[in-house]
């Protein structure tokens, strides 16, 4: 059953969506050229991910919390329009990853062969959102990721577990209950931080089963999550004058500071940042908004139509571009115009994607699985 939205829309998340997706994008991009986190550039970029978290609890608690129960709202109507919104993107970063794997020459990173029913297998697997474990014969780059021919896609699947926690425990919660859980898993971050369970000092964790990856993925999902389903049930709408530039800008200074070198030191910045900083940010985005009729309007609302279909599409091109650098262990200075083209052209794929894939595939399935029944 189709439900028409009657609130505001917060357009300023969307563009602050699609800012901490360019983040990630070029993140990735000095990716390549790092020997480890303590030279990384853009150093904090995986936080972005927290920051997508934060949001989607935020968006599906203030799209949702009052819809339970009237009718034709059930578990199963929201699930479909879940796996509406995000699956076809889920299956599209799949089959460009094995395209990008195979060009690569279907090896893993040590120049291991692998053979195409392996890859086959990934693919189908990586569509079905069902992570491999490391060593296993389909985690076929050999480097340990839940999903090897699209890494990102990692948050994606804790993001199904974020909605599947919604629906079924979290949307019944009081705010007592989730002003609970985030303090716990919020406390449990911070334990994680600077105990170094990571092993690198930071929270750039949830990637793969190695190690306590999954305990530090799950703890970024549940306190951000929880604390954006919290901030959506107090948030009282106000005025912030320049409050997505505010936004912007934070994010564009904090997430590119270089590792603190010391290992809790720079784990507690982490924290700070997802605890903190993030959940002010997102309510100085929300209290900054724009008419989507309006210049500004359009901007956050291109941005946040790009968000998703570019963070979904680039890092099978990354792939790519780490190949060419690490063959012949090219730097900065001898790579920066293919740096530039890189992230250009995955921002370009983005557009693409969002146009001609993912905006009409989810039209249609809206139409076909969404609308009533004559």
């Amino acid at each position: 059953m189709q439900f028409k939205d009657t609130k505001p829309h917060y357009l300023a998340l969307d563009g602050l969506r699609g800012v901490a997706a360019l983040i990630v994008v070029l993140y990735h991009i000095f990716e390549g050229y790092a020997t480890s986190p303590m030279d990384q550039h853009v150093n904090h970029g995986y936080l972005a991910v927290d920051f997508f978290f934060l949001l989607s609890g935020f968006v599906i608690g203030y799209a949702y919390d009052d819809r339970w129960g009237k009718k034709g709202f059930t578990v199963l109507s929201y699930f479909k329009r879940r796996l509406i919104r995000l699956h076809p993107m889920v299956v599209l970063g799949a089959l460009i990853g094995a395209v990008s794997f195979l060009a690569q020459g279907s090896v893993q990173w040590d120049g291991t062969p692998v053979n195409l029913g392996w890859v086959t297998l990934s693919l189908i697997l990586t569509m079905l959102m069902i992570p491999a474990a490391p060593g296993s014969p389909y985690e076929v780059r050999g480097n340990g990721e839940l999903f090897p021919l699209n890494g990102p896609s990692w948050s994606l699947f804790f993001e199904y577990v974020g909605n599947i926690l919604y629906a079924l425990l979290l949307r019944k919660a009081s705010t007592k209950t989730l002003k609970v859980v985030a303090g716990v898993t919020g406390l449990g971050l911070l334990w994680y931080a600077v105990t170094n369970q990571s092993g690198t000092g930071n929270l750039g964790v949830g990637w793969t089963m190695a190690g306590t990856n999954l305990i530090g993925g799950s703890l970024r999902l549940l306190f951000s999550y929880s604390a954006g389903l919290l901030i959506a049930r107090v948030f009282k709408p106000s005025r912030v004058k320049h409050g997505f530039l505010i936004a912007t800008v934070s994010l564009l200074v904090l997430l590119p500071v270089p590792h603190l070198g010391i290992m809790w030191l720079n784990g507690l910045y982490d924290t700070l940042l997802i605890t903190v900083v993030f959940p002010i940010l997102l309510w100085i985005g929300a209290s900054s908004d724009a008419s989507a009729t309006s210049a500004t309007g359009k901007v956050y609302t291109l941005l946040g139509d790009l968000s998703y279909p570019v963070y979904m599409v680039h890092y099978p091109v990354m792939y790519l571009f780490y190949a060419y650098l690490w063959k012949d262990g090219l730097g900065l200075a001898d790579s920066w115009p293919v740096a530039i083209g890189v992230y250009l052209g995955s921002l370009f794929l983005g557009y693409l994607a969002y146009r001609l894939y993912d905006l009409p595939v989810r039209k249609r399935l809206t139409k076909r699985y969404m609308s009533p029944k004559p």
